[in-house]
């Protein structure tokens, strides 16, 4: 563990506030890990003053940063992507030892990283705007887009590197500079990637504080950044009541929101679906990160003649399951993130029992030596209606229902009715079925998938969904124009002054 942290960049006690240089005066956190309840490291919380030492310094740094070419901002981000393929198996180490996450999915969201990085290099060259041709002679219109300022992002422990590298590779090409505020669950892996993105920018010249970090509560850091007008932008990645939260704080002082909130996804699997893949694409979805996972599948909409095969198929899927420490890679679940999250889902079960509800597999708490922690469960399978309350919401676990569906019209209505709108998908071999799901009358969320689960989503696409899940899209198309600011000018280059719409005014 001491080498591990020693590579990168981490120390016993850790000063948890960067805004060019290390500080950190609040309460010292210890942080342990699910996967046995050890210590990790120690974190050094910020306070009030640190706060403001760190956006000040963030706010005075994009005033450079704006002004530094779209290129070569480019440049800086192309470096902060080689620092990551460098430490990759370090760094996705620490986020399965700090989450709970197997070892093979925090590889996978280290690449992520990587990956967002080379799309940011290549996006710092296409900052295109717009020319529109003028009904005034002698004029032309232009429309082009500006550095927005220092952004706010906020970011939840299931993704702890991740979200951050969707929001900061796309915001600093587009000469923004960023405040962090990471869960305080996975503060060490947030340290972790400040200290090289600060190594980076050392490097190339850029202001390290474009790359600033808080860590902190939500009262002393996530009320402040919502509040604080140097921030024009907050991007939240968390849960429903969170996002609703920051939401109103940051409309209050009309600034702008990027809002990535909870998920209750769903998959349909109709009479013509290939059951073998559908049941791949659903064990994925309800027991990768251990069900902890925006985009985890909740809700399987299965049709009555297929209901009974499709069930068999998930239970022994589950069944085979290995569940244990998380670096093992023999191993497909780890602990959930703590003790909390495990009695959390217990809740749930007991409720959907109260509902009407049947476990039908699973649900039960692991102990012993094998096990140690507290935070290690079977996942669960549970039959259900879909209009009972416990089926609406969220429950951030692997618990996983199915609710059976006689018509297609039927399915894409309870699929529908739920407040939140993330991903979906559907396993069909009919071509009329696929094309109504991804119709306007199909599916309701940001994502739509056929014949694949609700996880697993490309940075080359638009990441966000609707309704309670906040309709912020990160990444991929022009997700970048979040971060910037657009401003039109018009061009005289006659010698006279029409107005528009053929107004005379005067003489």
């Amino acid at each position: 563990m001491n080498a591990l942290l020693k590579r990168l960049g981490l120390r016993p006690e850790n000063p948890g506030v960067f805004g060019g240089e290390w500080i950190g005066s609040g309460p010292v956190v210890e942080r342990v890990s699910p996967i046995d309840g050890q210590s990790i490291a120690l974190v050094r919380e910020a306070t009030a003053k640190d706060y403001e030492m760190a956006v000040a310094r963030a706010a005075k740094a994009f005033v450079n940063w704006r002004l530094t070419p779209a290129p070569v901002r480019g440049e800086t981000v192309r470096q902060l992507g080689n620092a990551l393929r460098d430490v990759k198996s370090h760094l996705a180490r620490l986020v399965a030892i700090e989450t709970g996450k197997i070892i093979v999915e925090a590889e996978g969201e280290v690449q992520e990283m990587i990956d967002i990085c080379d799309f940011a290099v290549g996006l710092s060259r296409q900052l295109y705007g717009l020319t529109i041709a003028s009904e005034r002679r002698g004029h032309r219109l232009m429309e082009q887009w500006h550095p927005l300022g220092a952004v706010g992002v906020i970011t939840a422990f299931n993704f702890p590197v991740a979200v951050w590298s969707w929001n900061a590779a796309l915001a600093s090409v587009c000469g923004d500079s960023v405040v962090w505020k990471p869960s305080e669950k996975t503060a060490l892996c947030a340290i972790a990637v400040t200290r090289i993105a600060e190594r980076v920018c050392r490097a190339t010249g850029a202001d390290p504080a474009i790359f600033s970090l808080i860590v902190g509560d939500g009262k002393t850091v996530g009320r402040r950044m919502a509040e604080d007008r140097r921030l024009p932008l907050i991007s939240a990645t968390g849960s429903c009541a969170m996002g609703r939260a920051v939401a109103q704080a940051v409309a209050r002082r009309t600034g702008r929101t990027l809002l990535e909130l909870g998920g209750n996804n769903a998959v349909i699997v109709t009479p013509s679906a290939d059951l073998d893949l559908a049941a791949r694409g659903i064990f994925f979805g309800a027991v990768g990160t251990a069900g902890q996972r925006c985009t985890t599948t909740r809700r399987v909409i299965v049709h009555r003649s297929v209901e009974k095969a499709l069930r068999e198929r998930l239970v022994g899927a589950y069944r085979s399951l290995r569940i244990g420490n998380p670096l093992d890679r023999s191993n497909l679940m780890g602990p959930l993130i703590n003790h909390d999250a495990v009695v959390s889902v217990g809740k749930a079960m007991r409720q959907l029992e109260r509902q009407g509800g049947k476990v039908i597999y699973g649900g039960e708490p692991l102990g012993g030596p094998e096990y140690p922690g507290g935070c290690y469960m079977i996942p669960c399978i549970a039959t259900a209606r879909s209009d009972v309350s416990i089926v609406k919401e969220e429950t951030f676990g692997p618990l996983l229902y199915l609710i059976p569906y006689d018509d297609l019209e039927e399915a894409i209505t309870m699929q529908n009715d739920v407040p939140q709108g993330l991903s979906s998908g559907i396993f069909t071999n009919d071509l009329r079925e696929a094309e109504r799901f991804v119709s306007v009358s199909g599916s309701d969320c940001g994502i739509a998938n056929i014949n694949a689960g609700t996880s697993g989503a490309e940075i080359g696409g638009a990441f966000g969904g609707e309704k309670d899940t906040g309709g912020g899209r990160e990444s991929g198309s022009d997700a970048w124009k979040n971060y910037m600011r657009r401003q039109t000018n018009t061009v005289n280059f006659s010698g006279d002054l029409p107005l528009a719409q053929g107004i005379q005014f005067g003489e």
